[in-house]
């Protein structure tokens, strides 16, 4: 690779678009960085791609370099730019390969999602085989890992009133002898009492590895509530549907309702609708700013299955003969 131009390393075209180019390079990077490659010379390839890269995604070096393309002879040596083809004074760039790699998965209490490991580069490169490091990665000063960003599926109960949640990570580590094998590795989570959904969680140290000695990065986990299917959330507040008989409708009476903050006695009042709403003032997610919580009622009429049930609901019938429903 060595021997070819920078549009060869990089496998386009010399008036490939800007977009073309990085959609090579970040195909490239996925195929040939260390941690990801069994190729023996990926070390080399990785960095000539990159030094590539850095040349020809930039406007004014790539138009230096064209023109030095066109007129070989008109001296640059050893590399354009002062940059050597087999490492270059780039680095990876975070903003370019940060996504490179998509997400992988490792599961745990209640569901939980990791972004791919290999992501964030974040072990650095493999030394050479004469020991001196390559200069991949990010750079060769000490750096801070990347943060990662993961889901966790916590129950409303937790989120009510606070919860111990543990998961695992199966975390791929690559061999010297190229094999892949797997670390399992358990972080303890402390879920806040009244977090609401979509609010992270920030575990520190617990991202990417730090590179040449810097700190590792920070873990940040994304709550996601998990619920009863006659429970929505919107923000603090918790809307919770209850089915209730016609004549506690009716008549309206004081029922017991199973709900997320308890069991909670509620005085139904007389002539409610299906529909209804019945608020519970600071009954929702104990949030700094505590929400409500909203009773929906739902009226269930019982089934007929005997000749008393029968009987009762024609005796019914007569009671409200007058009584014209508008539909």
């Amino acid at each position: 690779m060595a021997e070819k131009n920078y549009y060869d390393i990089l496998g386009v075209k010399k008036d490939a678009s800007a977009a073309d180019i990085k959609k090579r390079y970040r195909k490239l990077v996925r195929q040939y960085h260390p941690d990801v490659s069994d190729d023996p010379d990926a070390d080399n390839k990785i960095a000539e791609i990159n030094n590539a890269y850095e040349t020809i995604r930039d406007k004014e070096k790539r138009a230096e370099y064209d023109a030095m393309l066109d007129n070989p002879f008109a001296g640059q040596s050893g590399g354009f730019g002062g940059q050597s083809a087999s490492g270059g004074q780039g680095g990876y760039r975070w903003e370019d390969i940060k996504d490179q790699f998509g997400e992988g998965e490792a599961y745990g209490d209640g569901g939980f999602r990791f972004d791919d490991i290999f992501s964030a580069f974040g072990r650095g490169a493999r030394g050479s085989a004469g020991g001196q490091s390559q200069r991949g990665g990010f750079g060769s000063q000490d750096s801070k890992g990347q943060d990662q960003h993961a889901e966790i599926t916590v129950d409303l109960a937790s989120v009510y009133n606070g919860d111990d949640y543990s998961i695992k990570l199966n975390v791929p580590i690559r061999q010297p002898n190229g094999s892949v094998e797997y670390d399992n590795k358990t972080l303890k989570i402390k879920i806040p009492k009244g977090i609401t959904d979509g609010k992270q969680i920030r575990l520190a140290g617990q991202g990417a590895a730090g590179i040449g000695g810097g700190k590792n990065g920070d873990l940040f986990l994304k709550v996601k509530i998990r619920h009863a299917d006659n429970i929505r959330i919107e923000g603090a507040n918790v809307y919770q549907t209850v089915n209730i008989a016609p004549w506690e409708a009716a008549l309206g009476e004081k029922i017991n309702v199973s709900t997320p903050a308890g069991t909670l006695a509620v005085t139904v009042p007389k002539n409610s609708k299906s529909g209804s709403n019945l608020r519970l003032k600071g009954k929702g997610i104990p949030a700094k700013q505590a929400g409500d919580l909203y009773l929906t009622l739902n009226i269930v009429n019982p089934d007929i299955s005997t000749e008393a049930a029968t009987q009762a609901y024609g005796q019914l019938k007569q009671a409200f003969a007058d009584i014209n429903i508008s539909r």
